[in-house]
């Protein structure tokens, strides 16, 4: 009898946030309209389980809600009016519009939809064709890549540093998917300026559409998140500001950061923040960091800087850019992949929902690391604070989010 393979598709884990979400999420607090082109479940599952400031703070988030009929008759016309209507009364800085699986299977024009719309309400309006099959570092990537071209006034530019003084800087990727709201922005600005490099802007929490265009006056962007890569390099071709990739995590290596920061304001390249560790022996049991390219690579950086650890490898299932591709790092999106390498390590990092594919011998220690944009309101009381030295607490605690299985039939062997 033949086995019958199917790629793709998972028995215990989860999925990552959509691409739509991820520009709901960039675009959250930056005064705009944003409309998600769906019949109605993409809204329930940004709201519900993607977006922790949901119930705090309003935001300008709406569905199409998109019918059977317009879909099969391919009517825009009816979506064009319904957002140029609103548009009309919430008078919104800018309109963004987004698409889902419906709208890709029905071939949507967005950019040719967005044309049309900014030139009958003379908002600046954007059209992502983000369509729900890719990750939500996509859909931030291009929202905020959107918002470096199209609001960050050329004539604004970085002052020269005096004698002694420290650049500064934007920080670049920063949304709940990846940080949450349990205080990581707040403690990565405080440590920013602490060491003297003053925060310009954050993108995207915590700050204005104003304040983002004013990106120019930085010295340096931070590169926080994969999903901060694009508007980078989009900042680096405005005002040829230089980027370093990286985190503030633990001690050494945000010394190691912070001088790649200077290095990188002096010469005017980029830098990425990489740990010198061995490389990995494949025989050997190994630390394994599975979640987002940045963090997971800041995070061993961390390991090997601060903790003296050798054998340390990353694992992003999130399709990274190759450029954040560094040694020892893997990219696999296969749960039966994802399942062998755990087996290979003696301890994991990860969000708990990983915690399914231990060996039910207990061999492998478990660090629960919760990520807003995987696990979403499952574990959000429980998400950590990472930046500086709040990782050490993290690490030394080590407290299992979700309980060990009383059936050891339910752990994958």
């Amino acid at each position: 009898m033949g086995v019958l393979c199917m790629k793709l598709t998972t028995r215990v884990l989860s999925t990552y946030t959509a691409d739509i979400s991820g520009v709901c999420s960039a675009l959250y607090e930056l005064g705009g309209m944003t409309v998600m082109h769906d019949a109605s479940g993409c809204n329930s599952t940004y709201s519900t389980h993607d977006e922790p400031r949901w119930y705090t703070m309003d935001s300008m988030v709406y569905i199409s809600a998109l019918t059977e009929l317009e879909a099969v008759m391919g009517d825009d016309e009816k979506l064009i009016c319904d957002i140029t209507d609103s548009a009309k009364n919430l008078k919104p800085a800018f309109i963004a519009i987004g698409g889902t699986p419906i709208p890709m299977m029905m071939g949507t024009d967005f950019k040719g939809i967005a044309k049309i719309i900014e030139k009958r309400t003379g908002i600046p309006t954007f059209g992502f064709s983000t369509n729900g099959m890719h990750s939500y570092i996509d859909g931030i990537a291009v929202a905020l890549e959107a918002i470096a071209e199209r609001f960050c006034t050329l004539s604004c530019v970085a002052a020269d540093r005096k004698e002694g003084e420290h650049p500064s800087v934007n920080l670049l990727g920063l949304t709940p998917l990846d940080f949450s709201i349990t205080g990581n922005t707040e403690k990565m600005i405080d440590l920013f300026e602490e060491n003297g490099f003053h925060v310009n802007s954050c993108w995207a929490m915590g700050n204005t559409l104003k304040d983002l265009s004013m990106a120019g006056k930085a010295h340096v962007n931070v590169v926080v998140s994969a999903s901060g890569l694009l508007a980078a390099k989009k900042l680096k071709e405005k005002y040829g500001t230089p980027f370093v990739v990286g985190l503030p995590i633990g001690e050494k290596s945000v010394k190691k950061l912070l001088s790649l920061i200077e290095q990188a304001a002096n010469t005017g390249k980029d830098f990425y923040l990489q740990g010198e560790g061995q490389k990995i022996n494949a025989d050997d049991k190994q630390v394994l960091i599975i979640g987002e390219q940045v963090f997971a690579s800041s995070l061993r950086c961390c390991l090997i800087e601060d903790l003296g650890m050798k054998n340390v490898g990353t694992l992003c299932p999130l399709n990274p850019d190759k450029s954040l591709m560094g040694e020892n790092t893997l990219s696999l999106f296969e749960e039966d992949d994802i399942a062998k390498k755990v087996l290979e390590a003696k301890t994991i990092i990860a969000d708990p929902i990983y915690r399914r594919l231990l060996p039910a011998d207990e061999s492998i220690t478990f660090i629960d690391m919760p990520h807003e944009a995987y696990s979403g309101r499952i574990y959000h009381d429980d998400m950590k604070v990472f930046i500086g030295d709040s990782i050490f607490d993290v690490l030394r605690g080590n407290t299992p989010c979700m309980p060990p299985c009383k059936n050891k039939k339910e752990k994958i062997k």
